[in-house]
């Protein structure tokens, strides 16, 4: 008998399921708290849960992550360069201080527009190599021709051997300013998807298990491991995109809109006919659009750890992640009695980092540059988490909020406070951990709040509801502003929202919210079995996909009967006549899908590939068409064996 093991890395959990190759029933669960700096122990952790009779007789492990997605989110991506190449008309803004605009770049028939000003390229490659973890390059028209950007990514290479990303190696679509910041995040999670991807295998090694290694798409699809590694921007909302498909596959419902509550964020999307409704625009996350294909989906920074905090007796959820109290009382020996002794802070300087119920402890990772302030204050936290008051008090003088701000983001410390999660402890609706630390939280909370600890626990649990009711009603009003989706939720109308398709709920505790949700709004809401590891499930039915552009033109309308250009992904080609040119292009699509699926290990008959022509010409055009896109499409799906 053989077995399919899917894994999924959350912000707080891994996840894993092991599912029957002949039937597809889910044969074994498991559940673990993601670690950090190392994600290796998680993922040990969770596959030790497992029936090690099935782990004998895996197959096939396909895996997926909400991490990418979290870093971006959150702001805490490993820095990055990005050199410019050629006339960028750029006013919108960048996400990097490390920016160079260089001589060169193509223009729209992949014609060398200026010579590459590698010299300067070289200066600033060197002057900054020490500040970044990688590289992006993004060339004028590289869509057309990718020469400069291919010789600027060697040069790096040799000067630094760090990761280099080429823009055209993402989008075959025009658009400097998103290919460019497509560029950058693809850098920016080269990093943390290689340390995601390194773990899954130092584990299956250890344990000798051989077997194909997939990784989901944010589209739904699933890539061979060597794909993903190159373009882990390709799966920044993998996670959600697992989530997607794997409600569709527990609750058996074809057609549906999902809720996917996670530790960090709340993702919402939609499938129809068991295709998931796909972004034509590109992906957007953190506020950068992107070219890349995704799912549709609303995404907020609100999950079962955001942080709970209060300033004048107004609650606000988010947009951080930390770790519940309930968890940290377990995690580390000494902190609930460090609790029970922190005296409580009423100050009126209460903010989202000085907070009665805050403290911080460090992550583990390496240090890189830091400010003055900044290595005062790290060199005060250690292994055990430690207060605001405490750290003052070990550095005898006060300090800028600011500054565990800076150290949050560059990762060097790691956030402990209230949470939605340590809510549903005191609520008694969820009791995996230390049920004592949550209660002190809630009553110093709810002391600054004027309520009891209860009353306080009842209105966290009911803004994550709204917040999940208002994000759902977003994504599907489109057009319709938050603003008045709001006032109707919160408002006493005599209106309620009623929905034609069913909503599935996905994520640990979610029943806890299902009666809030329901009192919102009017539609049938589903918590299937399995709703706890839905992704882990959804990274393992994804089907492989593979889409290929390639556009044809004539190089001059002079003489628009001869001579034709061909930009496919990463090759520009040339050929006299439209009908070879057509030819080769097809052909070339055709190989290209077909070598990415047997990297999915799919071949054959498991494959089916279609073609989709358009051609563009005005009236009375006599010639061959002006403009002809190709959109070479292969999708594969594995077949069940005994």
């Amino acid at each position: 008998m053989q077995y399919s093991l899917g894994i999924d890395a959350g912000g707080t959990y891994t996840d894993a399921v092991i599912v029957r190759d002949k039937d597809g029933i889910i044969v074994d669960s498991n559940k673990s708290l993601t670690t950090y700096p190392d994600l290796h122990p998680g993922i040990k952790n969770v596959i030790d849960g497992l029936n090690p009779e099935y782990l004998k007789n895996i197959k096939l492990v396909s895996v997926s992550t909400t991490l990418s997605t979290n870093t971006i989110l959150e702001g805490t991506g490993f820095p990055v360069a990005l050199i410019l190449v050629g006339a960028h008309p750029f006013e919108k803004q960048l996400p990097t201080k490390h920016i160079l605009f260089a001589s060169g770049g193509h223009d729209q028939n992949g014609d060398e527009e200026a010579p590459l000003d590698l010299e300067t390229i070289e200066k600033f490659v060197l002057r900054v190599k020490d500040k970044v973890s990688a590289f992006a390059i993004s060339s004028y028209f590289s869509t057309r021709n990718p020469e400069h950007e291919l010789r600027v990514k060697d040069r790096v290479l040799e000067l630094t051997g760090l990761p280099a990303v080429c823009g055209h190696e993402l989008s075959q679509e025009l658009g400097a300013y998103e290919r460019a910041v497509t560029a950058f995040l693809n850098a920016q999670l080269i990093p943390i998807t290689r340390q995601f991807v390194k773990s899954i295998i130092k584990d299956m090694q250890e344990r000798g298990i051989s077997a194909r290694l997939l990784m989901l798409k944010c589209d739904g699809s699933v890539v061979g491991i060597k794909d993903a590694l190159k373009k882990p921007i390709e799966t920044i909302f993998s996670g959600p995109a697992a989530s997607l498909v794997g409600a569709s596959y527990l609750s058996g419902l074809e057609t549906c809109d999902v809720i996917d509550v996670g530790g960090t964020s709340t993702d919402i999307s939609s499938i129809c006919m068991g295709v998931p409704d796909l972004s034509e625009e590109g992906a957007v996350v953190g506020g950068w659009k992107t070219r890349v294909k995704a799912i549709r989906m609303e995404t907020t920074a609100t999950g079962g750890d955001s942080h709970i905090w209060v300033v004048n007796r107004e609650l606000f959820l988010g947009p951080r992640r930390v770790i519940p109290l309930a968890v940290a009382a377990v995690k580390y020996p000494d902190f609930l009695n460090n609790f029970k002794r922190t005296p409580m802070y009423l100050g009126e300087d209460l903010g989202e980092n000085i907070q009665p119920t805050k403290f911080f402890v460090r992550s583990g990772y390496s240090t890189g540059e830091l400010s003055r302030a900044e290595a005062e204050v790290l060199g005060v936290i250690g292994e055990e988490p430690v207060s605001v008051p405490e750290i003052k008090a070990l550095i005898r003088k006060d300090f800028h909020p600011q500054t565990l701000d800076s150290l949050i983001r560059k990762r060097l410390v790691q956030a402990i406070g209230f949470t939605p999660t340590d809510a549903l402890h005191v609520l008694g609706e969820y009791t995996a951990w230390n049920v004592e630390a949550s209660h002190i939280g809630a009553e110093r909370l709810s002391r600054i709040m004027r309520m009891t600890p209860v009353e306080f626990c009842t209105a966290v649990k009911k803004k994550v509801a709204r917040n999940m009711a208002l994000h759902l009603l977003s994504y599907i009003l489109v057009g319709v502003p938050e603003a008045a989706i709001a006032k109707i939720l919160d408002e006493s109308y005599p209106v309620k929202f009623k929905l034609g398709v069913p909503v599935v709920l996905l994520g640990g505790p979610v029943r806890a919210h299902r009666k809030e949700l329901e009192d919102l709004i009017d539609a049938e809401i589903l918590v299937p079995e399995h709703a706890e590891v839905g992704n882990a499930v959804g990274a393992l039915v994804g089907r492989g996909i593979k889409r290929v552009e390639i556009l044809i033109r004539p190089a001059s309308l002079i003489s628009p009967d001869k001579d034709f250009l061909v930009f496919a992904p990463g090759s520009r080609l040339r050929f006299d006549a439209y009908s070879e040119a057509l030819d080769i292009a097809v052909e070339f699509g055709k190989k290209l899908v077909a070598d990415y699926m047997q990297d999915c290990g799919l071949s054959g008959k498991q494959v089916e590939i279609s073609i989709d022509k358009k051609t563009i010409s005005p009236d009375g055009w006599s010639h061959p068409p002006m403009e002809t896109s190709l959109l070479v499409m292969g999708v594969g799906m594995r077949e069940r064996s005994a």
